[in-house]
Parts: C-alpha cells; structure tokens; sequence
C-alpha cells in the first residue's frame, strides 16, 4: 500500500524554539516543529510526520529570513548533528536559552521564583572546547553534490569493481560525526569550529595516514573494522592529549599509527590508545594504554590545578566552567565552618573550589577513575579539607554515610542531563541541609528536582550561564534556602 504524502504548508511563519532547540510554527491548532528555521523566517514546509497534537517538517522554499538569522560560518552546518543555531544571531541564542530556563520553572516546578538574572554569555563562541570526540565509520554520510558526482566519476571509470570505485573515490571511509537519526552515518568533517586547530589537524592527518595505509574503518552494523574513534583533549596550560581508540587489536598497524602521530605532532604531551571490542563506545571499564608522555593533562582554574585523565569528567568550556563555579561558591555562601557535600563531584573541581571556605568537603561521584583523579587534584593543592567516594549516589547517601562524615550544612549537585535520582532528591529533603546550589545542564530535570523540594525550600536565585553557543543547551546554577 502506497504511503500517504504528508501535506506541503505554504507561507508559515515560525513564532518560537521549543525545549529541544526546534523551531516552532502552528497551522491551524497543529504545532508543527521544524529543522533549521529560526524564529521570524516565513517558508513554506514539508511534513515528514503527523500525530494528533503535533508534527514535524523541513523547510522547502524560505520566503521571508528573520532579521534574527545571520550567515552560518561552518561549511558542515545542516548537517552536522553539532552547532544547530549557528544560524541565530548570538544575542538571540541568549534570548532563547533565558527563555528556556523560565519556562521550565514556571511550566514544571511551578514554584516561586525571583526575577531570573540575566544569562551569562560565553567569552568565545568558536573554539571554546576542550574536548571533541570523532567517530571512524566505513559509512559516509553523501550529499547529493557527492552522490552525483561519485556516479558521474564511475560512469567514466574503467574500474568495474564496486568497492574499488568506493574506496578510491572516499566515499566508504568518513572521520566525524554521526548524522542526526541515522546511527551508522558520519559525516567527514574537514574543520570544525568548536576546538583549537590543533584538532583538525590532528584528525585530518590520522584520516589521511589511515587511507594511504589501507586502515579499515569500523562497520557499527557488522562490528568489523580497526579505526573507531578519536578523542582530543586541550587545556589552558597548553598541554594536548590525544586517544585513538581501536575496534581490532593489530599491534603492528597501532604501532606505526601511533608512532606517526608521536612524531608528527611532538607538541602532544599525552598520547594514549584504548583497544574497545564492545558494542557501545564507552571505555570507562577498559584499560588505557600510554605510547608517549603522560597519562593525563593538567588544567588550571583560578590557580588550581587540575588533573584530567583519559576518563576524566571536566567541563568541556573551561572559561565559562570557572564562571559556573564562582557563582556555585557565591551562593554557597560559605563562612568556613561548614561541611560541604558536592554530589556528582567529577575530579572534585566544585568540592576543591570551594574548600578553602568550608570546614570539611565530602565528594560523591560513580567514576571510580574520576573520584581517584579528584584525591590527586586535592594533594596537589595541598587541600587537606576533602574526602572522596566512589559509588551510585542513591546507594552511597544513606544514613551510615551521613552519620560518619557529619550532616552538611550545605549541598552542591551538578548531576548529568537526567537530573537526579528519585532517592538522591529524597534523601536531601531527609537531610535538610541550610542551602542546596543545584547546577544543571537540563532546565526541565532541574525545574523537576526542584519541584519535589517545594515543600521544604524556597527558590531565592537563578543564574543561567551559556556553556555551549550555537547549541540549545544552557547551564543554570540555582539557590535553594531551606524554609524559614
């Protein structure tokens, strides 16, 4: 049976961004959210699904642009799963964001609230992470330019084998991201504007030594393949570490790979490799081994010194982090004589910033690597004032744990998208702390969070902060002050 066309809408005007970053327009009473318009531009759009309450398109035709557009400066824009606002002027991006961060206090935690402060905006909006990582696929991804130019190039080849063409014409092998809703397909990026240059150059040299060599690429489908991702990591101290990770354990071939990296970028101070052969891309279990120079890289913030190893979780806006955390330390309000619980702690980077104002800093974190790093990050700044334990929050907060370390006056939470667990909220509400600073990076589970400790505490300030420009995403470090 033939599927239905969906219908084509002509001259719609998108009013407004959505909580995942989609523009929206309404036709009717139907909510319809679609890729790449910004808020103003009048295009016509194609429906590519239909529910009841909602759908979602692509524009066909632009009629009218948005005085709130401005030209994307990244040849891989619109396809690349990165960077989706790059087409939004970036004091709109800001708009947006604060937007966001309200709507969710107000839709979701309907609680009280005083006046939001104005978002932070990030001192670079290119080249303002510290860490990318790249995927390796036998899978590119081929924009019809590519496609028609490939059957073009074959139709005039002598060459009738099929991988042959593929091969020589680099369509198969593609290093960098994988396209949005289509798992196996990456897009070979030649410069990406998120991080210092070095990583472009480092990933386009790998790619190219790879090809003259004959490396296979890693097949995600049928789980084959040597290359399978990149990791490359920067730092304010000017060190540089690079992780290739491989599917296939081919010593030879990982030999001269890593050794042509070694001397082709002697300015790496760390150069790892990890051998994955699971499923998923995740190396937080497996072993990392170092070819060349250290096994982590340093990072400093605010004269700290930190060290962030191969597993290491740190912001990955270094700049905006140290802004992120002064505004943790502020609203902490610390006076020196009290414990501090920083769950989610990471390498201890908050519970570290803030010791030298509290009595006792308790780290709680589920990486064990992490929480090892954290300990180093402590001696190192010769911070005697911190403890750390590695675990899952809601097992390791629990009476026992509280009873030994002492009841905190104050919790710091900065826990990952999904917010916290159910038994980690309930547990805070048990403990009743003076003050909870709750940094999120997800509006909606913060506002969620918040709005099962209504009862207790009140909402006295909200500070969004921008991490990540030309992306929806927004930080928001928010005070809770235990009820008078």
């Amino acid at each position: 049976m033939k599927k239905k066309q969906l219908p084509h809408l002509e001259g719609i005007t998108i009013i407004d961004i959505g909580s995942e970053g989609q523009a929206v327009a309404r036709h009717n009473d139907l909510v319809i959210f679609v890729k790449g318009a910004v808020p103003g531009d009048v295009c016509n759009i194609q429906l590519t699904r239909k529910k009841n309450k909602y759908a979602e398109g692509f524009i066909t035709e632009l009629i009218q642009k948005s005085e709130k557009q401005t030209p994307s400066f990244c040849a891989h824009f619109g396809v690349c799963g990165g960077c989706k606002w790059q087409n939004l002027d970036y004091q709109w991006q800001l708009f947006f964001k604060q937007k966001q961060v309200e709507d969710a206090l107000k839709r979701i935690a309907k609680v009280p609230y005083p006046e939001i402060l104005p978002i932070i905006p990030s001192e670079k909006t290119t080249f303002y992470r510290n860490k990318l990582e790249f995927t390796f696929s036998n899978k590119k991804w081929l924009s019809k330019d590519d496609f028609d130019k490939a059957i073009e190039n074959k139709n005039t080849s002598d060459d009738s084998n099929e991988n042959a063409f593929t091969d020589a014409a680099g369509l198969s092998n593609a290093v960098g991201f994988h396209i949005p809703g289509l798992f196996d397909k990456v897009v070979d990026i030649e410069k990406c504007w998120l991080q210092d240059n070095y990583s472009n150059e480092i990933r386009n040299e790998v790619r190219n030594f790879c090809f003259k060599h004959n490396y296979t690429f890693f097949d995600l489908k049928a789980q084959h393949g040597l290359m399978r991702n990149l990791v490359v990591r920067t730092s304010s101290t000017g060190e540089l570490m690079v992780i290739v990770i491989f599917y296939e354990n081919e010593e030879e071939k990982i030999n001269a790979l890593m050794h042509h990296i070694g001397t082709t970028f002697p300015q790496i101070t760390s150069l790892l490799y990890i051998v994955n052969h699971k499923r998923n891309d995740t190396f937080s279990d497996l072993d990392v081994i170092t070819f060349k120079g250290n096994d982590h890289i340093n990072e400093n913030m605010e004269g700290l010194i930190f060290k962030i190893g191969p597993k290491s979780f740190y912001q990955t806006n270094a700049k905006q982090a140290a802004v992120l955390y002064t505004l943790a330390k502020k609203y902490a309000n610390l006076q020196g004589n009290e414990v501090v619980y920083d769950l989610y702690t990471g390498t201890g980077t908050i519970a570290n910033f803030v010791a030298n104002q509290s009595k006792k800093v308790i780290g709680v974190e589920y990486v064990a690597d992490a929480i090892a790093d954290a300990k180093i990050n402590s001696t190192v700044n010769n911070i005697s004032n911190t403890d750390f334990f590695a675990g899952d929050m809601k097992d390791v907060l629990n009476d026992e744990f509280i009873a030994t370390h002492g009841k905190p006056e104050v919790i710091i939470t900065d826990p990952p998208r999904a917010g916290m667990h159910l038994d980690v909220v309930n547990k805070i509400n048990e403990i009743k702390p003076n003050t909870v600073v709750y940094v999120s990076c997800n509006p909606a589970t913060q506002a969620r969070d918040i709005a099962l400790m209504a009862h207790l505490y009140d909402v006295t300030a909200v500070q969004p902060v921008d991490m990540f420009p030309h992306t929806h995403h927004v930080e928001c470090v928010i005070k809770l002050e235990l009820k008078k």
